[in-house]
């Protein structure tokens, strides 16, 4: 992982750009006198793992009653006028 000053960033964008895509390279972009960490470039990864639709189906325990409402909540987000 490099750092770099955010000027230099700036002024060698495409390159760096470059580099991450082609190499996986990694960069904290570092800003100011004092250098202080502010980002960090890293390459972009798809999804490579896709979840499988229903996969806990059979592994959780579901209520009947899950979706029925309580009045008292009810009144605490929605107070009669």
């Amino acid at each position: 992982m490099q750092t770099i000053q955010v000027g230099k960033f700036k002024a060698e964008l495409s390159s760096i750009l470059e580099k991450v895509q082609k190499n996986g390279e990694k960069y904290i972009i570092e800003f100011g006198k004092k250098h202080k960490k502010i980002a960090m470039l890293v390459p972009y990864e798809e999804n490579k793992k896709a979840r499988k639709f229903g996969q806990l189906r059979g592994k959780l325990d579901i209520p009947d009653n899950f979706d029925d409402e309580i009045s008292e909540i009810n009144e605490m987000f929605y107070p009669k006028s």
